[in-house]
């Protein structure tokens, strides 16, 4: 994903001075990245040190890492900022400390759910999609492999919606795109192929604005569905020529001349997460 979002300086030249300044604009005293309500936060500090990676921006590793030092010893931790931690460390660079390794898997491993799937806290019968996504991603920025991927491989499979792509859970009657592409990718990354229909499903969740609806009755398409859309249809081997312009249109038009993007039409607040995803769907459609 990192190196897909590096290719979107090809479509915003010079404005990419602009996205840098505007997500070094977000980046907190206390070595975090700030959240929409101006307060540092694990998770938005992905997005920012992921945004600046891409953009080939210094990073400031030793302020961000004293800020990541502030949550190693957290009990109370879910899976998504256990993920968010692991992906903070990998993209610093260098070699995490063993130890360090060594916990944080044993922690994301308790979430490990009784289906094979893996869930938000520990103790769950069954997991979802997203978290399984995460805790995937996790063992890979950590270099240890998954234990037991025929299970999750299992899990996953078992989400397949009724009416098409992924649910979060088994069982459900539709899917929705973030869930669906998180689907197709973790299912080629374990070497368990998702079904073929899973990318025409994606396709026909574009809107004729070029951009991608998060469900069949959402009303208007937004940037998170449209930047992991075109990332599993890639990854599926969709190439993008019938509607690559309009694409372009739609991620441009989320993009403020203050260098940050917004997540939808109706949205005015900006923020180091959506612009990430402005940088993955650009990447993809600078190709």
């Amino acid at each position: 994903m990192l190196r897909t979002a590096r290719r979107a300086t090809k479509l915003l030249g010079e404005s990419s001075a602009l996205v840098v300044d505007f997500v070094r604009s977000a980046f907190a005293d206390d070595g975090g990245f700030k959240d929409r309500a101006a307060k540092s936060d694990l998770y938005y500090t992905v997005f920012g040190i992921e945004c600046l990676a891409a953009l080939g921006a210094d990073l400031p590793t030793e302020r961000i890492g004293k800020y990541l030092d502030s949550f190693e010893e957290a009990p109370s931790l879910d899976l998504v900022h256990l993920a968010c931690l692991a992906r903070c460390r990998a993209a610093l660079g260098g070699e995490i400390p063993p130890r360090m390794v060594a916990r944080l898997v044993d922690r994301i491993g308790a979430c490990r759910a009784g289906d094979g799937a893996f869930a938000h806290t520990p103790g769950c019968d069954g997991g979802t999609v997203y978290a399984s996504f995460l805790a995937l991603g996790a063992h890979e920025d950590l270099g240890v492999g998954l234990p037991q991927p025929k299970q999750l491989i299992e899990a996953i499979k078992e989400r397949e919606a009724a009416e098409g792509g992924f649910g979060n859970e088994p069982r459900m009657a539709q899917g929705t795109t973030p869930v669906t592409a998180a689907a197709m990718i973790a299912l080629d990354f374990l070497g368990g192929a998702a079904p073929e229909s899973s990318a025409r499903w994606l396709l026909e969740r574009r809107h004729e604005s070029g951009g991608f609806v998060a469900a069949a009755a959402a009303p208007l398409p937004d940037l998170l569905s449209t930047a992991v859309a075109l990332h599993a249809l890639r990854g599926a081997g969709v190439t993008f020529h019938d509607f690559r312009e309009e694409s372009v249109d739609f991620v441009e038009s989320l993009w403020s001349g203050t260098g940050g993007f917004r997540g939808h039409w109706a949205e005015e607040t900006l923020d180091c997460e959506y612009t990430y995803y402005g940088l993955l769907a650009l990447g993809h459609l600078a190709e």
